[in-house]
């Protein structure tokens, strides 16, 4: 599935009968193979969705050595992330998605208009995207949503510190941008045990609604 001169950790989870291609990258604290991400693979395994995951250089970086570097600037993950997407050979829609700032990741690539007319990409999807940094709301990351030339799921906790569902509300983002909020969910969609939620209900759902996504938009090809 993908070139091994690839300089970075990746892993290709297929499913069977599968409907389309999910390129998954992670967030800027766990790696590719945290237990949250793969479990987040089994599901979508089992909704017929293959799951390519990778990560970017600072965390193989991180695994190598064993110190905690901070991710390298916007540039350099849009590269990784576009060198994985070139190297991609799949005959299946491909779908680029992430877990927060993976997915900030992705939505930035679907504002490029020219890698975008590849009409295998079909879609972003953003499980819990930073619309800004904990405790900083003045300092939002709207651009790439609003630039998007792709339809973008975005899927949100309620009460994600990095922008919470009374937040986004006020925000001026691309209509391509479909929205689902998790109740009581923090920005992992994991609710309080008071809610009445457990956070194995929420991925569940959130994995549903990738699929139901994915299928309308193919569907719509």
């Amino acid at each position: 599935m993908i070139n091994n001169e690839l300089s970075v950790s990746n892993e290709l989870n297929s499913a069977k009968d599968a409907k389309a291609l999910v390129i998954f990258a992670h967030g800027a604290g766990a790696d590719m193979h945290h237990p949250y991400i793969e479990e987040l693979v089994g599901l979508m395994n089992a909704q017929q969705l293959s799951v390519l995951r990778f990560n970017f250089p600072f965390m193989d970086k991180r695994k190598l050595d064993g110190k905690r570097r901070p991710p390298d600037r916007m540039p350099a993950l849009v590269e990784c992330y576009q060198a994985i997407l070139e190297k991609a050979n799949s005959t299946l829609p491909i779908y680029i998605a992430g877990k927060s700032m993976g997915g900030r990741v992705a939505a930035t690539l679907a504002g490029d208009s020219v890698l975008m007319k590849s009409n295998l990409i079909r879609g972003v999807i953003c499980l819990g995207y930073p619309f800004h940094p904990v405790k900083k709301p003045e300092k939002l990351r709207l651009a790439p949503l609003q630039d998007t030339q792709l339809p973008v799921l975005i899927l949100q906790g309620e009460r994600d510190a990095l922008g919470s569902e009374s937040e986004i509300k006020q925000y001026e983002i691309s209509s391509r941008c479909q929205l689902h909020y998790f109740n009581d969910g923090d920005h992992d969609l994991k609710p309080r045990v008071k809610s009445g939620y457990t956070l194995k209900q929420h991925q569940t759902t959130a994995v549903h609604k990738m699929r139901s996504f994915i299928d309308e938009i193919n569907n719509s090809c």
